[in-house]
């Protein structure tokens, strides 16, 4: 969530690579949980910062990289939460919509510029993100999923390598799932 740190890396990996094709952009965390009435302003403006002004910093100090290339590929990793929202869960459920809606406006402004830009919306996986959250809350979450149990890692891998791949060429603005059927839209 630092801009020019950001700025500063995009710099650097452009000087060591020669360039730079591709850009994920996966970081997250979920904050507190609790109403939206309680919920701690520090704890809001912190998942943001993180998970929604991070990605945006990011994608505006590559995607000059990628349009000098022509040709780029722009993963964002959004969640199920993003579209659906959880309870208790405002911060992260209203970041991850805004990095699908952010998403959807730069895979179309890149549309003609061989640049493509999509959003994945994992369910819940296994992974250390879930160590910030009550066991109730984990529950909750995995009884959302028809496929009765979380994901796992590789599940969502494959897919950004996809993703990222130059046969992912005619889907911009779009959004994938790996929700283990959670989310069908």
């Amino acid at each position: 969530s630092d801009q020019a740190a950001v700025e500063a890396g995009a710099a650097a990996s452009v000087a060591a690579l020669g360039k730079v094709d591709i850009l994920v952009c996966s970081a997250g965390i979920t904050g507190a949980t609790g109403p939206v009435h309680e919920y701690p302003l520090d704890s809001w403006r912190r998942v943001i910062d993180i998970n929604l002004n991070g990605l945006f910093y990011c994608c505006r100090a590559v995607v000059p990289h990628l349009l000098a290339n022509g040709y780029g590929r722009i993963v964002n990793l959004a969640s199920v939460a993003g579209k659906e929202g959880n309870p208790n869960a405002s911060a992260y459920s209203a970041s991850k919509a805004g990095v699908i809606g952010l998403t959807k406006s730069l895979g179309k402004e890149l549309a003609t510029k061989n640049i493509i830009a999509n959003a994945l919306t994992p369910a819940t996986f296994e992974s250390p993100i879930l160590a910030q959250l009550p066991a109730s809350q984990v529950d909750y979450m995995r009884g959302k999923i028809p496929m009765g149990r979380l994901g796992e890692i590789h599940e969502s891998t494959s897919m950004v390598c996809f993703m990222a791949s130059e046969e992912c060429s005619f889907t911009t603005a779009s959004t994938f799932d790996t929700s283990g059927g959670r989310t069908t839209f």
